[in-house]
């Protein structure tokens, strides 16, 4: 059953620890469930395992764990905004598992549903197949890929109910609703909660029995990770007309 709690860290506190697995939801900067971040940044636990599709960039969203060096080992689909993950990972500091985009939300779905493994043609023959299972199926090659059950799931969520069904909203649903489903203690910070009624379940996305616990995200400017506009064309009056 889904309780909701007064605050990120009361809600973190005592299910993290030292070599957890963590898996994050987000892409870039968007969907990142910011206060659940720094509560973990504020545990102190170390040795930690980030499951996300990114690392966020430097000093924002999952950066923070690299900067305070709270984190061992990171599977990811890309990490090019981050300097300093960059350079842990060259000298030494950090494990890093590179996961084809597609492949990671695979293996985080297949492990919310209990599926075990999954074949995919994806990686083979190149450094992605090293070290695992190949089959031949109607004479393709394909290579197994583990399902992925995190000991935690944060997840950044537009809209919860008291039941813990969630709604997501725009890109910001991007990795969350598969991660919500593979964190044995999935955490949730929700921009609205809703009291006293449940959520029309048309429009639920999340199933509340996926969340364990619920807090109010605080209310923070979202951040953009990079900012492209056009350039601005002025048109000469008779051409308006």
């Amino acid at each position: 059953m889904t309780q909701i709690w007064q605050s990120a860290a009361d809600a973190v506190r005592d299910v993290i620890h030292d070599g957890a697995t963590i898996a994050v939801g987000g892409f870039g900067l968007s969907g990142n469930p910011y206060d659940l971040i720094e509560a973990v940044r504020d545990s102190g636990a170390t040795g930690l395992t980030i499951v996300s599709n990114n690392m966020g960039v430097d000093g924002k969203g999952l950066g923070i764990l690299l900067e305070n060096r709270q984190v061992s080992k990171v599977l990811a689909s890309y990490v090019g905004e981050n300097k300093l993950f960059a350079q842990q990972y060259l000298d030494g500091e950090l494990d890093v598992e590179f996961v084809p985009q597609g492949t990671l939300a695979e293996r985080l779905r297949a492990g919310g549903a209990g599926i075990a493994g999954f074949y995919t043609k994806t990686g083979v023959g190149t450094p992605v197949a090293e070290g695992k299972e190949l089959h031949d199926f109607d004479g393709e090659t394909y290579l197994l890929e583990r399902g992925i059950v995190a000991d935690i799931a944060l997840v950044h969520a537009y809209r919860a109910d008291e039941a813990g069904n969630l709604v997501y909203r725009h890109a910001a649903r991007n990795f969350n609703p598969n991660v919500a489903t593979a964190g044995r203690v999935t955490i949730v910070e929700a921009e609205e909660i809703v009291r006293g009624e449940w959520i029309d379940p048309n429009i639920i996305v999340t199933p509340g029995i996926f969340v364990q616990r619920l807090v109010q995200a605080t209310d923070r400017v979202k951040e953009i990770e990079q900012r492209t506009v056009r350039p601005r064309v002025t048109v000469p009056a008779t051409a308006a007309v």
